[in-house]
Order: structure tokens, then sequence, then C-alpha cells
């Protein structure tokens, strides 16, 4: 019988050692250990599926990426130290010296540093298309395209991808369609139902959603998934077993925190909407949003971030920073805590200000993660610190 979301969430765990516990204990252990010479000797020719030495497998880790994979309706994954480690070692994995990547414009920063001042280092060029504009996409591919990469929604300006189209694209050109689904999750969206071929995530965004560790998942299917496992099998970028215990259990509570990140965002993105010094508000779920529509047809809630730009540039975007008193200024987001970023300054600070601007960071533009409080607090800080 096919279990709803939550409870695969919840009674998806390893199996039960001798012990009988009801909850999964650590594995804090660098290597495991074996029967006899024959054991040993077959564990290490993949003839049996066994733990081994921690940087490829550990229990945690492997009730974490069955986790997941059930939530994404996925095949296989592999978790890592970090949501970038994710990112690197998929597309490392994947490409080789001459290939060539189709991106959107509107990604995370240190994606985009991989793009432009890493791979290229190893003949590895990237062409971006508009968020905005699906069109452009075809136009784009060569005859060593390897992977089409998008976010959706975007980081930090909230714009949705049609998911579908993207897919279709990919499959007609026989290319590696990878979405970064970071801001979703996989309780508000599956974009492996819309033709994705594998699915990043950094847990230590709302996966975690206490901001207590560092850690990265792609999912996907058994081909592609085989070439990430072996390629991070040897660089060693493997989530420890620690920070797999406890993301295991934060995915227990992900649904029900969910609902309530995505109902404080969209109450406070109608509050900014409305009001006289905020000059836009972008957030998936306000049907002011230019892909309201298709937000509305792949996920199930807007998600936890509101981007918006204060009236009066830079200088009032700084004073409302230097004003705000319950938020926490931090970089983060996905957390219980409510936080607020200039990304201008911080996570985008790294491109060039017309590489800013031409995925819509504005000087001004704020991103607020929204958290857990009560939104009664959450938009009495904000009101406060506009005045």
């Amino acid at each position: 019988m096919k279990k709803k979301f939550e409870t695969e969430a919840i009674r998806t765990q390893m199996e039960r050692s001798q012990n009988l516990e009801h909850s999964s204990p650590i594995y804090m252990t660098s290597s495991f250990v074996f029967e006899d010479a024959e054991d040993m000797r077959a564990s290490f020719a993949e003839e049996k599926d066994r733990n081994i030495y921690s940087r490829y497998s550990n229990p945690n880790s492997s009730e974490f990426i069955d986790k997941v994979c059930k939530m994404e309706g996925a095949e296989n994954g592999f978790a890592f130290a970090s949501g970038m480690a994710a990112v690197y070692s998929t597309l490392a994995a994947l490409l080789n010296a001459g290939d060539h990547v189709v991106s959107s414009k509107s990604i995370f920063g240190s994606t985009h540093s991989l793009f432009t001042q890493f791979f290229p280092k190893w003949n590895i060029t990237t062409s971006y298309f508009d968020a905005t504009d699906l069109s452009s996409i075809e136009g784009l591919i060569q005859p060593n395209t390897k992977i089409i990469y998008a976010e959706s929604p975007t980081n930090p300006g909230v714009d949705v991808l049609d998911l579908e189209v993207l897919g279709n694209i990919a499959k007609k050109h026989g290319l590696i369609f990878i979405i970064d689904n970071c801001f979703a999750t996989p309780y508000l969206q599956q974009p492996i139902k819309f033709g994705a071929d594998l699915v990043i995530h950094s847990g230590t965004k709302l996966m975690d959603g206490q901001g207590r560790v560092l850690a990265g998942i792609t999912v996907g299917n058994n081909e592609l998934m085989d070439k990430v496992y072996r390629f991070s099998r040897i660089t060693g970028p493997a989530l420890s077993p620690f920070n797999a215990w406890v993301l295991s259990r934060s995915l227990e509570t992900l649904a029900i925190r969910v609902d309530r990140h995505c109902s404080n965002a969209l109450e406070l993105a109608t509050f900014l909407e409305n009001h006289p010094k905020i000059e836009w508000v972008k957030y998936p779920f306000l049907k002011s949003h230019p892909q309201y529509e298709i937000a509305k047809k792949q996920m199930k809630a807007g998600g936890c971030v509101v981007a918006f730009e204060v009236k009066g540039g830079l200088d009032a975007g700084r004073k409302f920073f230097d004003s705000i008193e319950l938020l926490s200024l931090s970089a983060n987001l996905g957390d219980s805590r409510s936080i607020v970023t200039h990304p201008a300054s911080t996570t985008h600070s790294k491109l060039s200000k017309e590489e800013r601007e031409a995925v819509g960071i504005t000087d001004g533009m704020v991103r607020v993660s929204v958290g857990l409080e009560h939104i009664d607090d959450i938009i009495a800080d904000i009101e406060q610190a506009l005045e």
C-alpha cells in the first residue's frame, strides 16, 4: 500500500537491530568489520550490498537517502556534506572536458561561480537563459550540450520556472535535466514528475529547518546516480553519520513545518504588497507574481521565501536592516527563525552589478526567509523597521 508523504517521512527507517530500538541509533563509526576474508573480498567486489566505510555509505546516511527518494519519487541518491558539495559533485560526475551546460541565469551565487570560474579551467562552458523566458533555451543548445540546469523557485528572486517545459526540451534533445529543489522541498514540489532526471537539495535549509547542520543530497534515476556515487565515493564529500541522523529526524516534521512557513510567508507577502514603502514584492502564491499560474500547477504552496524592495534604494535598505530587532540578519534560509538577507552584498556578492541586475537582484532587494514565529510578531518587526 502506497503511504502518504507524512507517513513515509516518519516510518521510513533502517532495519532495527537486535536491541529493537524504536528510533534509529547513530552509527558514529568510520568503518565496518567483515566476517572473514571471503566476506571482505565479496564486499569490495560489490557482490554484496553492505556497509564498508562511511565515506561510501553508512546506515544513517542510507536512512536519510531512502526518505528523500520516497519523497521525490527517485530510484537512488547520495548524501553530501553540504548543498554545494551536492551541486559540484553531481555536475563534476556527469561532465567531461569540452561539455556544455545550459543553465538558468537565476541560480545561487556559488553555483554561478562554479560555471564561470572553475569549470572553464576544464573547458566546460555554460550558456545562460532568462528564467522568465524559456523560449530561448533551444537556441542555446549546442552539439556538445550535456545538461540543462535550473532552480525553481529561484534564489533570491523567487521566479518560478515551468518544469514541464524544461523536461520536454531536455527529453527532445537527449539532455540531462537537473533541478535544485531547495526552496520548494519535496513536500511542495517533485520535479521528477515533470521530467527531471536528478534533483538536488541543500539539506541545510528547510530539510533541517533549525539551522543546525550542513548537508546536501542528490536523488534521481539509478543510471545517473551510479555515476554520482562512484565520483563521490572516490572524492569524499560524504555526509557525516550524525548530521544524517539529525536530518532523518527533521524530515519527520517537514510537512507540518513547511505548512506553517508557507502560511506565514503568504501573509507577510500580502502585507508587504499593500505597504506604501515597498516598491515591489514577489512570492509564488501571490496572484501578482508573474508565474503564479505555473506555481499553482507544480507546487503545493509558495515556500518560505519572500523577496521585496524598499523604496529609497540602497540607503533605505540599509536603514531597514539596521532597524530590524526580532528577525535575524543572516545568509541562511529555511530556519525556524525568520531571517532577512541583503543578496547583493552577501549570497550574490560575487556576481558583478550587471550580472545581478540581469537576474533581477537590485541593490535594494531584501530576501526574507519567513520562520515559524507568530506571524503578528514577524510583521510587527518588519513594519517598525520600515517606519
